[in-house]
C-alpha cells in the first residue's frame, strides 16, 4: 500500500490503492490480498500482545477493550476475506467501502476508550468500584459495546466510500479510496515520548543503576513468592536474606523520587514501541486507523493511566494495590523509591489451595 495524504479540514485522509494498471504492459494488480495479509499480521501481533498483557478481562475496562479490538479484527479479516474470495462482481460491498468504514470506525474509538479507562481506574477501590465480578464484567461489556456502537454510527455519515481514478505520468493508472488516519495515536505517542525524554535528562547518569536495583528487588521478591508457593514454608536463612537487603540498601543511595521511579518502570516496558511510533511519524509514514489503533497502543495507554492513578493514590495509601494487573511492575518501583523492599514471610504455613501467582506482577 502506498498512501498519499490529502489536505482536509476535518480529518487526515489517505489514499489506499485498491487496483492499478500499467498502460504499456497491461498488467493489472488487485491489492485486496495485500490488505488481507496486512490485517492478518496485525491480528497475529495483537493476539500475542493480548496473551502477554491481558490475564483477567473483568479487572478493568481497558482489558475488555483489548478483547473487543481482537474481535473487531477477526470480523475485519472475515469481511476482507469474503470480498477477496467472492470478487467485486459477487461481493455485497467493495474493498473501498470496507477500508473506508473500517478506518473511520477504528479512528473513533481511542478518545472514548481513554476517557472511560481513566474513569474506571479512578473509581477502583471506591464504593462505586467495589462491585461483584459479574457486575464489573457487565459494566465493562456494556461500556465497550457502547463505544463501538457510537464509533460505527459515526463512521456512517462522513465517510465517502467512492473509488477515485488517478492517471500518473509514469503510465500507471490507479483506482484509490480515501481512508482515515488517526491523528490521536501518533501524536499521543509523540507527546508521551517527548515527556519521558525530558524527565529522564536530569537523572540520566543514575538510570542504569536504578534499573539494576529494580531488577534485583524483583528477583528477591520472586524468590520469596516461590517460597510462599511451597506446601510448607520455612524461614529463609537470616544471614542470606539480610545480606541481600543490606546490599540493596547500600547501593541505592540516592533513591529516585516516586514519580520518576514509576516513570522509569513504564519506560523499561514501552520505550521500544514509542520509539518505533515516533520514527514512523518523523518519516511521515502514514498509517491508517485500522492499523495504528492496536493492542500495543491500548496496553501502553493502559499502563500510563494505571501508573498515574497508582502514583496519586500511593501517596496516601502506601503501595496502592487495588489496581488491576499490569505488565509494569509498579510495586517494585515504589519500593525502589521508598527503600522498603523487606517483606516478612510466615513460617510453617500449610496452604495447598493457594495457587502460585504470576511472579512478574505480584509484590
Amino acid at each position: 500500500m502506498q498512501p498519499e495524504t490529502l489536505s482536509t479540514s476535518d480529518s487526515v485522509k489517505m489514499l489506499a490503492i485498491v487496483e492499478q494498471w500499467e498502460k504499456i504492459s497491461g498488467c493489472h494488480t488487485d491489492n485486496t490480498e495485500k490488505y488481507l495479509l496486512l490485517l492478518l499480521f496485525k491480528l497475529g501481533l495483537d493476539a500475542m500482545v493480548f496473551y502477554l498483557c491481558c490475564r483477567k478481562l473483568h479487572t478493568s475496562f481497558l482489558n475488555m477493550c483489548s478483547m473487543s479490538i481482537i474481535l473487531a479484527e477477526v470480523l475485519a479479516v472475515f469481511c476482507i476475506t469474503a470480498v477477496w474470495f467472492l470478487g467485486v462482481e459477487r461481493s455485497l460491498v467493495s474493498t473501498c467501502f470496507f477500508l473506508a468504514h473500517t478506518s473511520a470506525t477504528f479512528g473513533a474509538v481511542p478518545l472514548p476508550m481513554i476517557c472511560l479507562g481513566l474513569f474506571d481506574y479512578c473509581i477502583e477501590g471506591t464504593s462505586i468500584g467495589k462491585q461483584s465480578t459479574f457486575s464489573k464484567v457487565l459494566r465493562n461489556v456494556v461500556l465497550t459495546l457502547l463505544v463501538w456502537m457510537l464509533a460505527v454510527i459515526y463512521s456512517l455519515s462522513p465517510v465517502k466510500a467512492k473509488l477515485i481514478e488517478l492517471d500518473y505520468a509514469t503510465g500507471i493508472k490507479a483506482v484509490v479510496c480515501e481512508v482515515e488516519e488517526s491523528t490521536l495515536v501518533p501524536y499521543f505517542n509523540l507527546g508521551l515520548f517527548t515527556t519521558i525524554i525530558f524527565t529522564m535528562l536530569p537523572f540520566w547518569s543514575r538510570i542504569s543503576q536504578w534499573v539494576k536495583e529494580a531488577d534485583r528487588i524483583s528477583e528477591l521478591r520472586e524468590e520469596q513468592e516461590n517460597q510462599r508457593s511451597d506446601l510448607f514454608i520455612s524461614t529463609p536463612s537470616t544471614e542470606t536474606k539480610s545480606g541481600k537487603e543490606n546490599c540493596l540498601e547500600e547501593s541505592i543511595r540516592p533513591r529516585p523520587p516516586l514519580w520518576f521511579s514509576l516513570t522509569l518502570g513504564f519506560t523499561t516496558i514501552w520505550m521500544p514501541y514509542l520509539v518505533v511510533s515516533v520514527i514512523c511519524l518523523a518519516l511521515d509514514y502514514g498509517v491508517p486507523s485500522y492499523i495504528s489503533v492496536n493492542l500495543l497502543w491500548l496496553e501502553c495507554t493502559n499502563s500510563l493511566l494505571g501508573g498515574v492513578v497508582f502514583w496519586v493514590k500511593s501517596k496516601s495509601l502506601g503501595p496502592y494495590s487495588h489496581l488491576p494487573e499490569n505488565v509494569c511492575l509498579w510495586h517494585v518501583y515504589w519500593h525502589l523509591s521508598k527503600g522498603t523492599w523487606q517483606q516478612q514471610l510466615p513460617t510453617g504455613v500449610f496452604n495447598p489451595s493457594k495457587r502460585k501467582r504470576n511472579s512478574l506482577l505480584y509484590v
